[in-house]
């Protein structure tokens, strides 16, 4: 199996509560929704889901490449991407604005959100970083091509991501009214988020590869 079962036991769950902690691309989809109703609310979903579809293309591709060439390059990247994992943790402990607001936009067709969706995400440096340094943590190349696992694993995220960014760009009104109002909630989504972060460093630091 390219994919044990036991990975996806740890991955399902760690991406689920990753995709629902509030970031730009939820709270983009959030304020388009508010702004210009629910359709471009979802339309904003897909935009941000076919922008993190090319990321982690070209991500999956750019580290096929390398550990081709250099095997050891993926431990190395393990490695820098525990760091990364950590330091978002304390970013997240050390964050305590307490406050979600929607994105400021503009109203939009569906199509012009979608298409705003795709540039938002695309133009957001942190996915891409995010992508690298937390897929390949579930990628072991004895199982077969680098690519196809990062691909399956890209598209679980994203999956994810974007029935989450539905739900909040469909019903963006009363969700925008609760999460802007609930500084307790938002305190909450970030702490969890941190002990996220870090459990999933601490793991794969002591993580055994064959």
């Amino acid at each position: 199996m390219l994919i044990p079962v036991e990975t996806l036991l740890i991955f399902i769950p760690t991406a689920l509560a990753l995709n629902m902690t509030p970031g730009n691309d939820m709270l983009f989809c959030l304020g388009q929704g508010i702004k210009s109703g629910p359709r471009a609310g979802l339309a904003a979903s897909f935009g941000i889901a076919t922008g993190a579809m090319i990321h982690t293309l070209l991500a999956g591709l750019g580290l096929a490449a390398v550990v081709a060439a250099h095997p050891v390059a993926l431990e190395i990247l393990r490695w820098a991407g525990i760091g990364y994992l950590v330091w978002l943790a304390f970013q997240s402990f050390r964050n305590d604005s307490g406050v979600l607001k929607p994105a400021k936009t503009a109203p939009a067709t569906a199509m012009k959100a979608w298409r705003d969706g795709i540039v938002v995400n695309l133009l957001n440096p942190k996915i891409i970083v995010f992508v690298l340094a937390f897929i390949p943590q579930f990628v072991d190349p004895a199982r077969g091509s680098v690519l196809a696992q990062f691909l399956i694993l890209g598209v679980i995220l994203n999956i994810g991501g974007t029935i989450i960014n539905c739900l909040v760009g469909g019903f963006a009104g009363k969700l925008g009214q609760f999460l802007s109002r609930s500084a307790r909630l938002a305190r909450a989504f970030q702490i969890f988020t941190g002990c996220v972060f870090l459990a999933l460093a601490a793991r794969l630091a002591f993580d055994k590869r064959a």
